[in-house]
């Protein structure tokens, strides 16, 4: 139990002082653990077997405990530390502690499961496997954030939020030259940069997944901690600093890489996440399922190849890049009319149905135009390959180029052409919602036949969003085919062990958060990373990825960045009655009784 002084410094009890105690020690015995050999041998990956020096999996749990230790010396209230838990509670530290013990238990696992029993331990990794549940226990016995107030305690989820201490409130920050607050925001943004580059760059699976299991408890713990609120309010506050600060760090990625292996999947992502966003003007805004969406991408992208110049066209014509682009996006928005035009009068599961009959014959029909089958004008299963390089007022995106000093190959020429596409469909996205046709989309989205009684044409309404969306795709789609140099039909198929296909888009939406600008591209990069670097999974890919999909629809069906408007929907039971005259926590969701 934890009391303040008159100086608002707080005294912390005989019980809670021994657990921090012993969960400072164990945190400083996990860190020791890392420079010390966890097994005998090389040939588990990271080369763990080297004393003094943290290697693989063990910089992961050195990095957690690290940030355990700060946590617990924040809880002590040592100055220079408390601004890291603005909450004022034991949460963080929780988390950090879980973090810890799952990363390290994770790797003694692997170790005794790939090399064939716990004998292939060192005395280091038991050390850590010890110091590391230690620690945990140490933080269970720790107080966690609880209301007490008589009026509000029936309400068991509003008395325990996201953010906020014992009683749902933030300490108010002292406030910060705003020079410092700029700063503050490009070394998140930076830290972010350095953070999401380890990831992508994990040489095996293994890694990944303690990178994984570590980043995820130390968000947690972060958001829990009320940083993740100080630092909105901050971007808030400086809107085009933090829209910079987000160009540049995201420009900054190929700096970074040593090879193009690395930036090529980048670039992957954000056309994954390019075409998602897309997805999500249908989906998320419109409230159209769409199960055929990935054949706008592939519109495109045979548009663009064909007329790409390439000896395997059968148009043989070359259109400069700016043509090209308007070409594909173009075939892409008629394709979209044509198709929304017939089967937008359908709803639900029957249009759904239709937009999946559509992905298919696009796949089949690029299969048979082969000359054989039907006209010559796809190469059929063989598709368009050799598609040449672009080249935009004589600047050869194939070409390797130094710039201040770094050699940076054809990859990165194409992930910052991508990156502008995607701050472009970004623009629209957010133009697009937030005007009339937008909020006329919700409303169709929300109750098609309330919205026509308002006087919505929900025809002509759900035809734009088909149509943005599809243009949406194919621009996207032009650019696909001249970084992949070849385009077949089977890159877009409904569901496939690849992305992009619908059902991972669709997917990528629904995890990262409808109706949002941050939640699809979130959800697409996590959706076509982890498939690309768990490979060593094999079969068990898709059933991991559905259990993932069962846990979040009933943990957390709004997706990971919710919009606030569907997180109200999802979680009506939680806005109980309040009784008159009671108060509830900032930031918690009630209903009067009088008005209930």
């Amino acid at each position: 139990m934890t009391t303040e002084n008159h100086e608002n410094t707080p005294v912390i009890h005989l019980p809670e002082a021994g657990a921090r105690l012993t969960l400072a020690i164990g945190a400083i015995a996990t860190l020791a653990s890392t420079f010390l050999s966890w097994t005998y041998t090389t040939d588990f990956p990271g080369d763990l077997t080297v004393t003094g020096y943290p290697g693989g999996l063990q910089v992961l749990t050195l990095a957690g405990a690290i940030l355990t230790l700060i946590y617990a010396l924040a809880g002590h209230g040592i100055r220079g530390f408390r601004w890291l838990n603005p909450a004022g509670n034991n949460t963080p530290l929780l988390l950090m502690a879980l973090g810890t013990f799952a990363t390290t238990w994770f790797t003694v696992i692997a170790i005794a499961i790939e090399l064939g029993g716990l004998v292939n331990l060192d005395p280091g990794g038991f050390i850590a496997a010890a110091a590391s549940l230690i620690t945990l226990l140490a933080a269970l016995a720790l107080p966690l954030p609880r209301d007490t107030d008589p009026t509000t305690a029936p309400f068991k989820r509003a008395t325990t939020p996201l953010f906020g201490t014992a009683h749902g409130r933030l300490k108010q920050p002292t406030p910060l030259n705003p020079w410092a607050e700029i700063g503050i925001i490009i070394a998140a943004f930076a830290l972010g940069l350095w953070v999401a580059a380890y990831g992508i760059q994990t040489p095996y699976g293994e890694l990944f997944v303690g990178y994984l299991i570590i980043t995820g408890f130390a968000f947690g713990a972060i958001a829990r901690a009320g940083l993740t609120t100080r630092l909105q309010a901050l971007t808030t506050k400086h809107r085009q600093v933090t829209i910079g600060a987000a160009f540049a760090a995201a420009a900054a990625f190929p700096f970074t890489q040593n090879t193009d292996e690395f930036t090529l999947l980048a670039v992957s992502i954000l056309i994954f996440a390019t075409v998602a966003l897309g997805l999500n003007v249908v989906v998320g805004l419109a409230g159209l399922l769409d199960l055929g969406y990935v054949a706008f991408l592939g519109v495109g992208a045979y548009t663009a190849a064909l007329v790409s110049g390439t000896t395997a066209s059968t148009f043989h014509v070359t259109f400069p890049f700016w043509a090209a682009v308007l070409t594909g996006a173009a075939a892409s928005l008629i394709f979209g009319v044509l198709i929304g035009a017939p089967t937008l009068r359908l709803r639900g599961d029957y249009l759904a149905i239709v937009t999946l009959g559509f992905g298919e014959i696009f796949r089949i029909a690029m299969g048979n135009l082969d000359g054989t089958s039907g006209p010559n004008i796809t190469n059929g299963p063989n598709g368009i390959p050799n598609i040449p390089d672009l080249k935009i007022f004589g600047f050869d995106f194939g070409a390797t180029h130094t710039i201040l000093g770094f050699t940076l190959g054809s990859y990165a020429n194409y992930f910052w052409l991508m990156l502008l596409c995607t701050a472009l469909v970004v623009t629209i996205f957010a133009r697009a919602g937030n005007s009339r046709i937008g909020r006329a989309w919700v409303a169709i989205r929300e109750d098609e036949t309330a919205a026509t009684a308002m006087g919505i044409n929900g025809f002509r309404v759900k035809l734009i969003a088909f149509a943005l969306g599809a243009t949406l795709a194919g621009l996207a789609g032009t650019i696909q085919a001249h970084v992949q140099h070849t385009v077949v039909p089977e890159m877009y198929v409904f569901a496939g062990p690849v992305p992009p296909s619908s059902a991972f888009l669709l997917a990528a939406v629904i995890l990262g958060g409808m109706g949002t600008i941050t939640g699809p591209l979130l959800g697409a990069t996590l959706l076509y990373v982890i498939p690309t670097k768990l490979q060593f999974l094999n079969d068990y890919q898709l059933l991991f990825f559905g259990i993932a999909l069962v846990l979040l629809m009933r943990f957390r069906p709004e997706g990971i960045v919710a919009n606030k408007r569907q997180q109200l929907e999802y979680h009506e039971t939680d806005q109980l009655a309040v009784p008159e005259g009671a108060t509830l926590p900032e930031g918690t969701v009630g209903v009067s009784k009088a008005g209930a």
